[in-house]
């Protein structure tokens, strides 16, 4: 297992393992999903640094479509 610490202000280092296997660059965006009470990592693609909010599911009901629609 691989792991980081958070420091005050809630920033973190991510590892040098998950920076290659993902092939993250310095300026690259990084997505979260949310699944199960576990967050998943991932190299952002187009679509979510579009959309910040594509990869949480749990904010995608049809009641915070018509709340939130014409934000």
């Amino acid at each position: 297992m691989i792991t980081s610490k958070l420091t005050s202000k809630a920033q973190t280092t991510i590892p040098q393992p998950v920076r290659v296997a993902l092939r993250l660059r310095e300026g690259d965006a990084i997505a979260y999903r949310i699944e199960d009470g576990r967050v998943i990592l991932s190299k952002a693609t187009q679509e979510a640094e579009e959309d910040p909010f594509v990869l949480f599911s749990e904010w995608d009901s049809e009641a915070d479509r018509r709340a939130y629609g014409q934000l």
